[in-house]
């Protein structure tokens, strides 16, 4: 079993669907979990309160989400009756060194946050396209799938990225500061299991560790410390609930000195021991 995050990935190069019920996303509730996968989710009905990265975010009709790989998200809440379309590309599809990547990498970037509103008529045409991905994929043999993975891939994210577009979705650029604290997230979700000195992050983005600090509280409101160890204990948690590790094996998972200081640590943030967490509904 893995010694860490629970992932989340793909059986094929790419899926369509509408299966994501009430029942599926309860799995995910206070248990985050890590996405090997990319996946674009249509909410049409219902809400889902969330958070993806640390970032709380709420899902509502005509919203549009972009998950990228490695996000680490967890569910919630969820209300009113469901109807979420999505598409997903597999992490096998996305580790080709000839996929585009760059498109969905600058369209996030450009766009900025993973949950995106678009106006009704733009709804309505997103709708329809995203039954459209269903049916294809429905339609298409698992071969013929594979086929159509490169052009599929560019073309939903150039038609995303006209939707938002015509749609006013346009953003500004992200200023320097979002830029660095951005990159600092996504060190901490790479390295915290290793990694809790502040130093150490401001190091590899050749910063001090003073501007480090103070631009990402500037920005997110939010201490580096606090955000390493948001990770930490939010990983720590969903061993603790989703896996037969042992308190040992999870401590060393994460690279603690040893399992008291693990304790130690977890009750400092949680308010209780690893395992009275374990044992709680």
């Amino acid at each position: 079993m893995e010694k860490e995050l629970p992932k989340i990935d793909l059986p094929e190069e790419w899926v369509a669907g509408t299966d994501i019920s009430r029942e599926l996303l309860s799995l995910y509730t206070n248990y985050p979990v890590r996405l090997k996968c990319e996946m674009l989710v249509y909410c049409a009905d219902g809400r889902v309160e969330a958070s993806v990265n640390l970032n709380r975010l709420t899902v509502r009709p005509r919203n549009v989400v972009v998950l990228t790989p490695g996000s680490v998200f967890q569910v919630d809440s969820v209300e009113g009756d469901l109807r979420l379309y999505f598409v997903g590309f597999s992490s096998q599809y996305l580790s080709q060194a000839t996929r585009p990547y760059s498109i969905a990498d600058s369209i996030y970037l450009t766009l900025g946050t993973p949950v995106l509103a678009v106006q009704p008529g733009g709804a309505t045409l997103l709708e329809e396209y995203m039954r459209m991905l269903v049916h294809l994929y429905e339609f298409l043999p698992e071969k013929g799938r594979a086929l159509v993975s490169p052009n599929l891939y560019a073309d939903i994210h150039t038609g995303l990225s006209l939707i938002f577009r015509a749609n006013g979705m346009e953003h500004s650029a992200a200023t320097k500061s979002e830029q660095l604290s951005r990159q600092f997230a996504h060190l901490v979700m790479q390295h915290y299991a290793e990694v809790r000195n502040v130093a150490w992050y401001a190091e590899q983005l050749g910063i001090t560790h003073a501007h480090l600090c103070n631009t990402v509280k500037q920005v997110t409101g939010r201490t580096c410390v606090d955000i390493i160890s948001s990770m930490v204990v939010m990983d720590a948690k969903s061993q603790l609930k989703s896996t037969r590790l042992s308190v040992q094996e999870i401590s060393d998972s994460l690279h603690f000195a040893n399992m008291s200081f693990f304790g130690k640590y977890f009750k400092r943030y949680v308010g209780m021991s690893p395992l009275e967490y374990r044992n709680t509904d």
